[in-house]
């Protein structure tokens, strides 16, 4: 692929900015070759055909070849603007991610706005599952992912938590809505295969587990058992909801204790 100038380590994957291709790429940082015939594509196309692709066959499905294939042009040709897979991995998802919706109104508390906040997160995971496959290589670093963070660290601005105490808050949550979506894409697809009912599919989990766990050796699970909830059909979301709520309380209790941290601070400044 023709560059601009900067010089690539062995591996392709960083310029003499010291950032990664990919990034430089999702922030426009890298010119396109101007010499040569006038390419017939755009990476706007090589993207949306790699997308489609992975929402059709999943992640795996797309290679450079594949998407070349797709969009009837030789496989070199893309290289004329993604400089390799990975680097198409992280724009597609720069795509799919798309901007955070907008600011809650003035006056709306942190534990609402970072609800909705994940809230929002977790539905672009299930409109883009294949997301879910792509390996977390770092903190948010292009536009739009940058873009939600900043969106969530907003939700605690009025927290009384420091900086880094808001970052850690952050990746908690979002770490969560991550996991979850994933066990819950899983676990769907597992269960679709099966072409059972969910109701039926635990059930005969349930079942299995009765048959063979012995309440001597499992007994907290013999309870669990005994008590008929694996029986009984969860509420829509019930996991997420449960789960973010508890999350949301821990971080209610640290916010608490910074508020009575700060008080007393002030009474000491009073006194002196």
């Amino acid at each position: 692929m023709a560059g601009n100038g900067r010089k690539r380590d062995p591996g392709g994957t960083r310029t003499r900015t010291g950032l990664p291709a990919s990034i430089e790429a999702a922030w426009g940082l890298r010119e396109r070759p101007g010499k040569g015939p006038k390419p017939g594509i755009g990476i706007e196309r090589i993207v949306a055909a790699a997308m489609a692709l992975a929402a059709a066959e999943g992640l795996a499905a797309v290679s450079m070849g594949r998407v070349a294939k797709e969009l009837g042009v030789s496989t070199m040709s893309l290289y004329r603007y993604v400089a390799a897979k990975d680097e198409l991995y992280i724009l597609m998802q720069e795509e799919a991610v798309g901007l955070p919706p907008a600011p809650p109104p003035p006056g709306t508390g942190w534990r609402e706005a970072l609800s909705a906040w994940a809230r929002a997160q977790r539905e672009v995971f299930h409109r883009n599952l294949w997301m879910l496959r792509i390996p977390v290589s770092g903190p948010p670093a292009t536009p739009n992912s940058v873009a939600w963070w900043d969106r969530g660290l907003a939700a605690l601005a009025d927290t009384g938590l420091d900086e880094g105490e808001k970052i850690s808050v952050v990746m908690l949550i979002g770490g969560f809505v991550r996991n979850e979506a994933l066990v819950m894409a899983d676990v769907g697809a597992a269960i679709a295969a099966s072409g059972e009912a969910p109701e039926v599919v635990m059930r005969r989990y349930a079942e299995t587990l009765e048959r063979f766990a012995d309440p001597q050796r499992y007994p907290a699970l013999a309870d669990v058992l005994r008590s008929r909830v694996m029986y009984e059909p969860d509420g829509k979301d019930f996991e997420f909801v449960f789960g973010l709520e508890r999350l949301l309380d821990g971080v209610g209790v640290l916010v608490d204790r910074r508020a009575r941290d700060e008080g007393a601070a002030c009474e000491e400044g009073e006194e002196a």
